[in-house]
């Protein structure tokens, strides 16, 4: 009995203990920061020089100061900076006040008036600028203090008057980027100049267009300029100024003036300007186009440039003005002439006639002065010729760009340019010849090449640069054509082209294309002549293995299409080449219309079935599969497997037949498979099965989880175009594939410690999709989400094996989410088109040497290919080789494409026969909670080896390459 009792004491006792300890109010710990401002004031105090308080300054630059202490931090500043003699380190307090008042989360309206006070006792020159740049930069912190922006407008004001022509500078520059733009400055300024009253900022900024230093006469435009740029609409009695200023002897202010006439000549291009010297009267915009064209000719190839490109920009121009670009001398339209009334009446006014006694005393009179009656200075006449024979290669290339644009906007500009631009072609300098043939390119819908500028231009198919060959091809792509002998002309130089560098064959053939469909009436009467064909005699059939044979034989064909009487000129064997190349180059072989011969190829019923309406129809079938999916309730509804399996095989079959379509119908079938992946993994079968199955269920469900992971990171970082809500749905399929992987894990039965580790991470993980995705939460109802943040106070509090059973029991219960597309989406592709993995012929070399494998790829909807693409090399005995190619190797033809062109080194020990490589091309990524968003605060927690995946997507057919390591001779 004495031993029950002293047990239930026992019992009693532990059981009040552990009471106490659970209602034990936790301890909190506060952590206290050391203030930045005492210890700026510690290390001020210890200087004992200007030098050692310099050094302190400038460590403490170095660090990042909190919103909170940045007030108290410049106190501590401005009040060193009173007691401080040396300029130097007032100077660097001065920059200081500047920086710190950027501070995120920190508002410089408290500083505003201890900035300002340290202006009216300060003396060096130096240190008032710095002190003018700090202000402009807090007063640039609030935009919505017009109180504090007039403050800083007079205190800059009252500084114009310096001496020094940096506080000058500074002063206009604070004027320009802080001026009122509503109301002219209302008060008085107790400086020695004029009052403020009734003067707004552009006459205050005007005023120093004549200063005697350049660099403030530069500021003053400048200042000007950005005035224009906040929305302040510049008085036109400012272009006589703008226009003398471009005569000024320093190219900047020379730079600026070009600018300034030209944002004029924008604002009121049809208003009426005098002509100096003259009565005659013109447009504003014809007499700036007429200054900028003056300044092709400036002494300093920076202002050319300038003129040139500003050129380009003037589109409302007149014709005759524009014309007298391309020409050195004055035309007769630009030059007044006295009318026959004007001549008569001063011949009646000098009341007499000819005697003959002097001679050619009654020859026209037209000596005058040419300044003051051109209706366009003689120096502007031909600017573009002068800026095209320019020796800066700068110029050369801004005159091209400037033709471009005025050509564009003017089709007869166009057609009298063509020459000069074709001779641009023949440039010492690639970068220019590359230059013009975009250029062309660009026009060449207003232009009709005649068969000497065509043989200038295919003279550059010669070129050993790859990048201008290809160029060119493109340009004939898109060119028109006078006569048959030019399309002769350009087959035969393109056949020379493809004979001497064999690698151009695609883009020949891609040209051809092109320039066959272009002229069908012009290649009708050469296709006797290109084929071989004869009257009365058969011809030997051509090798179908000649690229050249094929080049005649895609130009032939595109012509067809459009000239029905062309097919009747075919022989035998053109149809059955006709019937392989359409098979095997459908891409640069059309569909025809054969007489007679739609039973043997079927050339008709496939290739024209796409409509308009076909589009729409398919968009709409991919809404109704989406919506036919997400009836399902949730992961483990009866059926569910079968109408995934069906609509993902739906999907795919979409993307093939719709190609406008295939990146949006193979982004939801990836979505898809992974739903449907989880519900297998999560069958009920598979987890109430006998302890010595286990292992083996496990092997499938792991499996299946680390497919899901992966597919995931393919829907986030292999397509283009997706939208928030789009993202947060891929995590969601991330965190549910995380989820089924921490219970496997915990099924496994590992050690404690890392079960702890792997659930503490998950948590993690689920914060930080709430931190990023919280705007996206209202549309993930009845998710694995938003039920694992119900359950997240509970979650945190349990043991993990509780933990666990928590995530099974919500993960199997969770509902499918219903996506949503977004209006476009691209999937990233990649086309090797070098090598072509054809040859039976090794590439041989020597064992412990390196060989170049020249690779040529095209790549379609990738985001930042010199950084994502890499090269991979699968060799025979299973090693690997991942490359990762240059960024000049990267060349951008069009918009949503890039090509790579580059060489693979590849190296090995002898082999005893030849064997093949595997070639093909992968997308790196690197992903974080907040990689996609751009967002960096919820990975502060989270050690960056822990926060981060860095892995690769094979988004290429891989291509077989033979190589032949062959042992070194001894």
């Amino acid at each position: 009995m004495a031993a029950h009792l002293k047990k239930r004491v026992y019992e009693e006792f532990s059981k009040v203990v552990q009471v106490t300890h659970e209602e034990a109010p936790a301890k909190k710990l506060r952590l206290s920061k050391p203030s930045k401002s005492a210890a700026l004031h510690v290390d001020l105090c210890k200087a004992s020089s200007s030098t050692d308080a310099l050094q302190y300054l400038l460590t403490f630059s170095r660090k990042p100061v909190e919103a909170e202490s940045v007030e108290g931090v410049v106190r501590i500043l401005l009040e060193h900076y009173y007691k401080e003699t040396d300029s130097s380190v007032r100077l660097k307090i001065a920059s200081l006040l500047g920086l710190l008042s950027k501070t995120p989360g920190f508002s410089p309206d408290c500083i505003v008036d201890d900035a300002i006070n340290t202006l009216s006792s300060e003396k060096s020159h130096q240190v008032l600028a710095q002190l003018l740049d700090s202000l402009l930069v807090i007063g640039s912190q609030l935009p919505e203090s017009p109180a504090v922006r007039l403050r800083l407008i007079e205190v800059a004001y009252k500084n114009l008057s310096d001496s020094s022509f940096g506080v000058r500078t500074k002063c206009l520059q604070l004027l320009g980027c802080l001026g009122l733009l509503e109301a002219p400055l209302g008060k008085d300024s107790d400086g020695p100049g004029p009052s403020l009253a009734m003067r707004d900022v552009q006459s205050i900024i005007s005023d120093y267009f004549g200063d005697q230093d350049p660099r403030v006469r530069t500021a003053a435009l400048k200042a000007m300029l950005q005035l224009h740029e906040r929305g302040m609409k510049i008085h036109q009695i400012i272009y006589d100024q703008a226009c003398r200023l471009l005569s000024d002897d320093y190219e900047q202010v020379r730079s600026a003036a070009v600018q300034m006439v030209w944002v004029l000549s924008q604002l009121y291009p049809e208003s009426i300007v005098p002509i100096p010297s003259s009565n005659e009267e013109i447009r504003l915009v014809d007499d700036a186009f007429g200054k900028i064209s003056h300044m092709v000719s400036d002494g300093s190839w920076m202002v050319r440039v300038q003129a040139a490109k500003t050129l380009g920009s003037m589109l409302q121009v007149s014709p005759h003005f524009l014309e007298q670009t391309l020409d050195k001398k004055l035309m007769s339209d630009l030059r007044r002439k006295r009318t026959a009334h004007e001549r008569a009446k001063e011949l009646f006014a000098s009341g007499e006639f000819s005697s003959g006694r002097k001679w050619a005393d009654d020859a026209p009179k037209e000596k005058l002065d040419t300044n003051t009656v051109n209706l366009i200075a003689s120096g502007a006449c031909g600017a573009f010729v002068h800026g095209l024979e320019d020796e800066m290669f700068e110029v050369r290339n801004a005159a091209v760009e400037a033709l471009c644009q005025l050509a564009r906007s003017s089709p007869s500009f166009a057609e009298k340019c063509l020459d000069f631009l074709v001779d641009m072609f023949n440039d010492e300098i690639e970068e220019v010849r590359l230059q013009s043939i975009h250029v062309l390119r660009q026009i060449s819908t207003h232009i009709t090449l005649r068969e000497d500028q065509l043989d200038t231009v295919l003279a550059v198919l010669e070129d050993s640069s790859r990048d201008i060959r290809e160029a060119l091809h493109e340009l004939l792509c898109f060119t028109n054509v006078s006569t048959k002998e030019c399309i002769q002309l350009a087959l035969l130089e393109l056949l020379k082209n493809l004979n001497k560098y064999p690698t151009d064959r695609s883009s020949v053939w891609k040209c051809l294309k092109f320039l066959g469909s272009r002229h069908p009436t012009l290649v009708l009467p050469l296709v006797p002549e290109l084929l071989s064909t004869h009257p009365y005699f058969d011809t030997p059939e051509p090798d179908m293995d000649d690229p050249a044979y094929i080049a005649v034989l895609v130009l032939v064909f595109n012509a067809a299409t459009s000239c029905p009487t062309m097919p009747a000129l075919f022989s035998d064997h053109t149809f059955r080449h006709y019937a392989y190349l359409r098979d095997s180059l459908s891409h640069l072989v059309p569909p025809l219309r054969l007489p007679g011969r739609k039973q043997v190829y079927g050339l008709d019923s496939v290739d024209c079935g796409s409509g308009s309406g076909s589009v729409e129809s398919a968009q709409l079938f991919l809404q109704q599969s989406l919506n036919r999916v997400s009836t399902i309730q949730n992961l483990e509804a009866a059926g569910a497997p079968e109408l995934l399996d069906l609509t993902i095989r739906d999907l795919q079959r979409l993307g093939e037949l719709q190609t406008e379509l295939a990146g949006a119908a193979d982004f939801c079938a990836t979505f898809l498979r992974c739903q449907l992946l989880l519900m297998k993994a999560l069958q009920e079968k598979l987890w109430n099965i006998s302890v010595p199955l286990i292992l083996k269920q496990n092997i499938t469900v792991t499996a299946a989880a680390q497919q899901v992971l992966d597919e995931s990171y393919k829907l986030e970082f292999l397509y283009s175009g997706l939208e928030n809500r789009q993202v947060a749905t891929i995590h969601h399929v991330r965190l549910q594939a995380k989820a089924l992987q921490l219970i496997l894990a915990a099924r496994t039965r590992h050690g404690l410690d890392s079960l702890i580790s792997s659930c503490e991470k998950f948590l993690q993980d689920v914060e930080s999709f709430q931190r990023l995705f919280l705007t996206e939460l209202p549309h993930l109802q009845d998710s694995f989400v938003e039920k694992l943040l119900e359950l997240l106070p509970r979650l945190s509090s349990c043991k993990p094996v509780e933990q666990v059973k928590i995530l099974q029991t919500t993960l199997r219960q969770s509902g499918l989410l219903q996506l949503r597309l977004p209006e476009q989406i691209h999937r990233a592709t990649a086309t090797i088109i070098e090598p072509t993995g054809e040859s039976d012929n090794p590439l041989r070399f020597t064992s412990g040497l390196v060989v170049a494998l020249d690779i040529d790829a095209t790549l379609e909807h990738v985001q930042d290919p010199q950084n994502s693409v890499k090269v991979q090399v699968l060799y025979p005995d299973g090693q690997s080789h991942v490359i990762h190619p240059k960024p000049a190797d990267f060349r951008k033809p069009g918009p949503n494409r890039h090509r790579l062109i580059t060489q693979v080194y590849l190296s090995h020990t002898a082999w005893t026969e030849p064997s093949q490589i595997e070639v093909r091309l992968l997308l790196a990524y690197s992903s974080s909670c907040s990689s996609r968003l751009g967002w960096t605060d919820a990975m502060d927690s989270l050690h960056p080896a822990e926060g981060t995946v860095e892995g690769t997507i094979p988004f290429s057919k891989h291509v077989k390459v033979f190589i032949m390591p062959k042992p070194a001779r001894r």
